[in-house]
């Protein structure tokens, strides 16, 4: 005969509710570490999708990601023709945030260097990838967006065609995949009034000086489009995607291009996980340490229910030591039912977790290794809390029955 199970069903309503109760909190120390993960995981997902050896950016910049980086998009033929590199790619990373039918829609814009990157190496969740060079996006579902949904961003409308997952920004925001020429469109675009005083603003700066008096015809140029104008240049991306041909060392890829051109930086993609990691570091160390609290609080709590179930059964154990029965089997009473509440706690919260943590707006991972670790701290929680119940009933006196 097990007492323990003989007990939860004479108390079947108060032990369920305490698992219950035990499962919510566990389920919170779950969680914790999901988010905690997912925010690991959101932070370097896309350097680990594009896949580059080197990330090239702006000299003494630590872009795109953790800094704003600008460098010009004709820098990848320099690249190109570095010996080791197999393939070079422009990239672009800015967030906007538009209303679209009536709410708020913030987006991390990503631009893809067209034709070779149309997000093949996305996680595609439905639809299809980028298949022409301008007004097509691809947008993560957690955005809430349809496939065939038209998005006006800048002056132009986009149209959704593929969904991914799990893709966020470091941010928590949804990212939006378009070809390397719309997202320059995007970030760059300026307003007419905007782009009409910024003409008016070249003209008169060149009529303030001889130049503009000796060449008129010159004051035609400036009041043009900025991109036919060769001082200022082009738009800018902001960094070159390196692949290195196999057999190649990247480090030393790496090294040639910093020696020829000094007006760029060079990460490995460990280096660049690394720069991100380390953009996130308050918020994971204030998450790690928010999840020991957690633990603690849990396993007070379990110390306290325990501690209180036992005293509830305080006059049945006074009338088993009456009958002669044996510490031990007391003992067994209190540590079965502490196991069992740890482990029917960890198993109902990992059933609630499955269902609730997907509505998170943030993404919850949960890692096998972490619920092994969960799973190992609940057990022993539920044996030292076991011990305040146990250490109260081997001091009860028989006599008290009588009493």
């Amino acid at each position: 005969m097990n007492l323990a199970i003989k007990d939860i069903r004479h108390n079947l309503g108060r032990f369920v509710l305490t698992t219950l109760g035990i499962s919510l909190l566990l389920m919170v120390v779950m969680g914790m570490g999901g988010i905690y993960r997912g925010l690991v995981e959101e932070a370097t997902l896309l350097v680990d999708c594009l896949g580059a050896d080197l990330w090239v950016v702006q000299k003494d910049t630590r872009g795109p990601f953790a800094e704003l980086s600008h460098i010009p998009r004709k820098l990848e033929y320099r690249v190109m023709a570095v010996p080791g590199v197999k393939s070079a790619d422009s990239f672009i990373s800015n967030t906007i945030q538009r209303e679209y039918r009536g709410n708020p829609l913030r987006l991390t814009i990503q631009g893809l260097s067209w034709p070779n990157d149309r997000g093949q190496t996305l996680p595609i969740y439905s639809g299809r990838i980028i298949g022409q060079a301008h007004y097509e996006m691809l947008a993560d579902k957690s955005s809430k967006l349809k496939i065939g949904d038209k998005i006006p961003l800048g002056k132009n409308s986009y149209t959704v065609v593929g969904l991914t997952y799990h893709m966020n920004s470091p941010a928590g925001d949804s990212m939006a995949f378009l070809t390397i020429a719309d997202a320059q469109d995007v970030q760059f675009d300026i307003s007419g009034e905007a782009i009409r005083t910024e003409r008016a603003a070249r003209i008169n700066r060149l009529q303030s000086i001889d130049l503009g008096h000796i060449q008129p015809q010159m004051a035609d140029r400036a009041g043009g489009m900025a991109s036919g104008i060769p001082a200022l240049g082009t738009s800018m991306v902001s960094a070159i995607l390196v692949h290195v041909e196999p057999g190649y060392d990247p480090a030393a890829v790496a090294s040639k291009i910093v020696s020829c051109w000094p007006d760029v930086s060079v990460y490995s993609r460990e280096g660049q996980r690394e720069l991100l990691l380390r953009g996130i570091e308050r918020n994971r160390r204030q998450l790690g340490l928010f999840r020991i609290l957690l633990i603690l609080v849990s396993g007070i709590i379990m110390a306290l229910i325990l501690y209180t179930l036992t005293l509830d059964k305080l006059h049945d154990i006074a009338m088993l030591k009456l009958m002669g029965a044996r510490n031990t089997v007391i003992l067994a009473l209190i540590m079965q039912q502490a196991q069992l509440l740890g482990i029917l706690g960890l198993i109902t919260a990992r059933l609630l977790g499955e269902w609730i943590f997907p509505y998170f707006p943030r993404r919850v991972v949960l890692l096998q290794g972490d619920l092994i670790q969960l799973v190992l701290i609940v057990l022993v929680v539920s044996v030292l809390a076991s011990l305040l119940g146990i250490a109260k009933a081997l001091r009860v006196d028989p006599g008290e029955v009588l009493s």
